[in-house]
């Protein structure tokens, strides 16, 4: 029965092209009619399961800080400002694109939002200045990848959510992966940069630079106070979510004078409207989780990996796990892979002693290089519409270049653990 309601999903969302939440809801009341059972509970699992997940509640808030900060000049100025204190460095604009990302996913958390707001207006400041439009792409795509790895992270918002992970710590371990990948990135696009001989930034000037840095300075800010707001003990992680969404609002409205009331109902609009696709998702994820709990896949998932040997050690389930993310990556919605794969995988890792927190952050690490990996990833088919640079072109530089680089942290973190948990650690994280 499970396999039929299985292979219906995949036939609508793959087959047909029915969005995922049609798939999955479609497969479940298939499910449901085929063992005769009550569908009452079906909606009991959209609707009443889902509501009491309050730490979902920081999802539409991310998002919506997000929103604000692509639809008013929060983003444009950190680049200048960021540009201008690089100086006459060799592909300084590169760097800019890179270190602007670090500081977008202060206060963001989503790799798909940096892409789409700040990439294109860094994507075409490269192309202008003289650079590959390949180059451009690939660089935003790749700094794109740090957004939700550095807190706060949407994905990591639903990875807690899914496995009872603490949020708060997964932000933590967040962290270290986050900055050791832009400083990789940066070091690369420095070297292609000579290689390549792209251009120098602009002469720095103290006076413009410090005057930049003060017009940036309230957004910087951000990220300060949403960090401290949590580590400090003052909030928790959802209730940030929301002081910064008011942070952003009130900068906005007050210093930079970028939004009046018209445009501050645009955005609300547009991040209900995405909150609801979410929402749809993750509710419909529940039918799909409680089809493959009542059908034992996880104790029949857990046998075939015994089989296999590759719960005889941690080391080769992690590296079992981070290639069946790969792969699957390549060719299935990420949400798919952390909403129903996710939660089979996860009690295999508890099972081999692995941490909660390493594990959660080299998931969503790796589910975040599938939106980087062709012939799936998102972003590809973002900046390749954005600069008009052909897909092939795009996709064979990130290949090239920056997915290797992303792979190489990826088994970094995966096999030292304690560049994820030494922050943790320090904030009292035992296990």
């Amino acid at each position: 029965m499970a396999l039929i309601a299985f292979f219906l999903f995949f036939g609508l969302t793959f087959a047909l092209g029915y969005p995922i939440v049609f798939g999955m809801i479609g497969g479940g009341i298939l499910y449901f009619l085929l063992k005769h059972l009550s569908l009452a509970n079906l909606i009991d699992m959209l609707v009443i399961q889902f509501s009491s997940q309050t730490v979902l509640i920081a999802v539409p808030l991310f998002i919506f800080a997000a929103n604000l900060m692509n639809d008013t000049e929060i983003t444009t100025i950190i680049f200048s400002f960021v540009q201008k204190a690089l100086g006459r460095i060799r592909g300084a604009l590169a760097h800019a694109n890179i270190i602007n990302s670090i500081i977008f996913a202060g206060m963001s958390g989503s790799e798909i939002a940096d892409v789409a707001g700040p990439g294109s207006m860094e994507i075409k400041a490269m192309m202008d200045a003289g650079y590959d439009g390949k180059f451009a792409c690939a660089v935003t795509c790749a700094s794109a990848t740090i957004g939700p790895i550095i807190p706060p992270s949407i994905p990591m918002v639903i990875f807690s959510m899914l496995t009872g992970t603490s949020l708060g710590y997964l932000f933590l371990g967040g962290f270290l992966p986050g900055l050791l990948l832009g400083v990789a990135e940066i070091i690369l696009a420095y070297v292609l940069a000579r290689i390549r001989n792209y251009p120098r930034g602009e002469k720095f000037r103290f006076r413009e630079a410090l005057k930049a840095f003060w017009q940036a300075l309230p957004a910087l800010l951000g990220p300060v106070f949403l960090l401290v707001s949590i580590y400090g003990g003052i909030c928790t992680p959802t209730e940030a979510a929301a002081v910064i969404g008011a942070y952003v609002i009130i900068i906005c409205f007050v210093i930079y004078r970028s939004l009046g009331l018209k445009k501050l109902y645009r955005i609300l609009m547009k991040s209900a409207e995405s909150m609801g696709y979410i929402s749809a998702i993750v509710a419909a994820a529940y039918i799909f989780n409680y089809v493959v709990a009542r059908e034992k896949v996880p104790q029949l998932l857990t046998n075939a990996f015994m089989q296999a040997g590759l719960l005889s050690s941690k080391y080769i389930f992690l590296l079992s796990a981070n290639l069946l993310y790969f792969i699957l990556g390549m060719f299935i919605d990420v949400s798919i892979i952390q909403l129903v794969v996710v939660p089979m995988i996860f009690p295999l890792a508890m099972k081999v002693g692995i941490d909660p927190v390493h594990f959660g952050v080299v998931t969503v690490f790796n589910l975040m290089l599938a939106l980087d990996t062709p012939p799936y990833g998102q972003t590809g088919f973002i900046t390749s519409a954005v600069s008009g640079t052909p897909l092939r072109d795009v996709f064979r530089e990130m290949i090239t270049y920056w997915i290797p680089l992303e792979v190489a942290v990826l088994l970094l973190i995966t096999y030292c653990p304690d560049i994820v948990l030494f922050i943790p650690r320090l904030f009292g994280y035992s296990k």
